[in-house]
């Protein structure tokens, strides 16, 4: 495996010595490595165009790696991956993308995954997004997740995209069964002139489902940020939407929450809060001997902790 390769993977992924559990590894726009475990299996899709993953209901604690990297310029990956989980299993799923270019040519990847998440079960899917090298072209990341939840199962999502990636478009689109629940948690920082887009759908169709979203991001230099989120509540439900932004340098940050009720016992709740890092806490920090620089570093590391 190439070092560029072993670097991304360390980064998006933690990969330092090779897992006992199922992966597969995705380079440049193919498919590099491949291992199953006793209760998941990897096999690719027939035409070619990525692959499935079936997780039995035996599968408890199990962690699955599902990591893709690009090295080199002038590249365009799409891939689509199927994740069938059947009932009761409990997985974490560690997927993300590592952009290297060194050239003066753009490098994109669009991953699409599809998740059929079974009755009980519990998935947490982990997911973090880089750019770097040299190169003067553009490292571009759109990854789209579509989900089904079926009833009593659980989904969590956390996502952290802090460096290097000069536009991004992510689509969640999500429908929730009786009693099921999904929990999102975005991390974004852009600089530059960068961009970076959310758009979150989710359709609380069963009773007693539930949804809580959270974007947490930093837009510095002339960067630009959207964050849009849909909740619809279609029977008696709990749905919350929150962006929280911190704007700096002459960036722009739009949040467009949007809810819809559709049954008298849902419960939707939408807040967004966009502003400057507070003068005070940039001086407090100072007191203690960090320059202004360290200290609004350290404000923003803990806002996007």
């Amino acid at each position: 495996m190439k070092k560029t390769t072993q670097k991304l993977l360390a980064y998006i992924s933690e990969w330092i010595n090779k897992p006992e559990g199922a992966y597969n590894i995705r380079a440049n726009g193919m498919c590099v490595d491949t291992q199953n475990s006793k209760h998941v299996q990897i096999k690719p899709k027939k035409d070619g165009s990525g692959i499935d993953i079936h997780i039995s209901a035996q599968a408890q604690g199990e962690k699955i790696y599902i990591p893709a990297c690009i090295t080199k310029s002038n590249v365009e990956d799409l891939v689509y991956n199927d994740f069938f989980i059947e009932d009761g299993a409990n997985i974490t799923i560690i997927a993300g993308c590592g952009i290297h270019t060194d050239g003066s040519g753009s490098s994109q990847h669009n991953g699409i995954h599809r998740f059929s998440v079974g009755k009980g079960a519990h998935v947490l899917y982990l997911e973090k997004h880089i750019g770097i090298g040299e190169g003067t072209g553009k490292r571009i990341i759109n990854p789209k997740t579509l989900i089904e939840l079926a009833k009593n199962s659980y989904m969590k999502i956390d996502t952290t995209q802090i460096e290097g990636v000069d536009s991004t478009h992510r689509e969640t689109q999500a429908k929730l069964a009786e009693s099921s629940k999904l929990i999102i948690r975005e991390k974004i920082m852009t600089h530059d002139a960068q961009t970076a887009f959310t758009d979150f759908e989710v359709a609380l169709d069963g009773e007693n489902s539930g949804a809580d979203l959270i974007s947490r991001s930093v837009a510095k230099g002339s960067s630009k940020q959207l964050f849009r989120s849909r909740i619809y509540g279609n029977t008696a439900c709990n749905g919350h939407s929150e962006c929280d932004a911190i704007i700096m340098d002459s960036a722009e940050v739009s949040a467009i929450p949007e809810l819809t009720a559709r049954n008298v016992d849902a419960a939707l709740i939408h807040e967004a809060a966009i502003g400057k890092i507070a003068g005070e806490q940039i001086i407090k920090l100072m007191t203690l001997g960090l320059t202004e620089e360290q200290a609004e570093a350290k404000i923003i590391e803990g806002f996007l902790k």
